[in-house]
């Protein structure tokens, strides 16, 4: 059995590295896959358009627009001379947001009056909304606050002190590209793996496979793990990219990553497998790899909180290796989690992992009949 499984994995690979086209998909397309989706996969917001209507013109209004700019999250593009100006340049999409001051602003600072100041903003996307006006409240109540330091009585203030565990500085790209990993490995896979049996049946050696000792079961293994080995090094690939290029820390136990991943791949490489016995050319292999893949990425977790999801979604997520694979690669990431904690989906991973392992076996066999 081994040695016929070794002279199947052999075969495997000198059929891959035959093909130049796939030497790209392989080696090349992850890495540039993890740069394109490592930058894009962000929710930070920066460089905000914005506009100022300062009716006051005194030193404290000039100093908060100073501070929104110097921030890092506002790019002030506009100073609007006449109220009708706002209107037009959110309309014209020219700024994101606007920041009126009124006039005798600075005065009720002096006085020690509550004073307003108007923020629009485009609420078009509504996350960069909420971002931005989040920003603007921060900023404005740290100005306050400095301000009533200089003011030798006030009334007493509440001592608020926050700290955010795990990703100190809330930076977004530490939780999405460590899910960027798990998206381009499962993609890369399953592209390899869905047109492994289906490439057999196109150049007509899948005959002489079927006239051989091969047992199903041997010939899934046969053909994943060449593919696990490769899925490894473009593991190992896109995570050097990700702690050496984006500054991605991982807190957790290298083995216990090579673990995880390892019972990851085997799931992802026999939904491939099963895309592959299912399907009669490359063309079909392809069309179902995608009709897969996507609601994988958009029912995992990575885009939307699964607990938002209706319930019966929720349901359909338990057969996703990638919902689970998430928790484990942000965990060990970010968390430095052990496998005392992320056991549960390791073991979810693995069933899965066997189940859809022997349906491909199961649905060869009924194939070659």
């Amino acid at each position: 059995m081994l040695l016929r499984i070794k002279e199947m994995i052999i075969k495997e690979f000198i059929q891959v590295f035959r093909d130049k086209r796939m030497l790209g998909i392989i080696f090349i397309t992850p890495v540039l896959q993890m740069l394109a989706f490592g930058y894009a996969a962000t929710t930070d917001v920066t460089n905000i358009s914005t506009a100022v209507y300062d009716l006051d013109k005194s030193f404290e209004s000039r100093e908060l627009v100073q501070r929104l700019e110097s921030s890092g999250y506002f790019r002030v593009k506009v100073h609007v001379e006449h109220a009708d100006e706002i209107q037009d340049l959110l309309e014209r999409g020219k700024v994101i947001a606007t920041i009126q001051i009124n006039s005798g602003f600075s005065e009720d600072l002096k006085k020690g009056i509550p004073s307003s100041i108007q923020v629009i903003v485009d609420g078009t996307d509504s996350n960069t909304a909420t971002v931005a006006m989040d920003y603007i409240n921060r900023i404005i109540m740290e100005y306050s606050g400095d301000l009533n330091r200089n003011i030798e009585t006030r009334n007493p203030t509440i001592d608020l002190r926050a700290r955010a565990w795990y990703n100190p500085d809330l930076r977004s790209r530490n939780y999405n590209v460590p899910g960027v990993i798990a998206i381009v490995i499962m993609l890369t896979c399953l592209l390899l793996t869905s047109m492994a049996v289906v490439r057999e049946w196109e150049i007509g050696t899948m005959e002489q496979l079927m006239v051989t000792p091969l047992r199903p079961i041997e010939l899934m293994l046969g053909k994943t793990i060449p593919f696990a080995a490769i899925g490894f090094f473009d593991m190992l690939v896109v995570t050097i990219v990700a702690v050496f290029w984006f500054n991605i820390p991982i807190k957790g136990s290298l083995p216990g990553l090579a673990l995880n991943t390892a019972v990851y791949l085997l799931s992802v490489l026999g939904m491939g497998l099963l895309i592959s016995t299912i399907s009669r050319t490359q063309q079909q292999a392809m069309m179902a790899t995608f009709l897969f893949y996507i609601p994988a990425v958009l029912l995992s977790g990575f885009m939307f909180p699964i607990e938002n999801m209706p319930q019966i979604i929720q349901y359909g997520t338990y057969i996703n290796p990638l919902r689970y694979f998430l928790v484990i690669i942000r965990g060990i990431f970010l968390k430095g989690s052990g496998m005392d904690i992320l056991w549960p989906q390791t073991l979810s991973l693995l069933l899965l992992s066997i189940v859809v392992v022997t349906l491909s076996s199961l649905r060869f066999k009924k194939k070659i009949r």
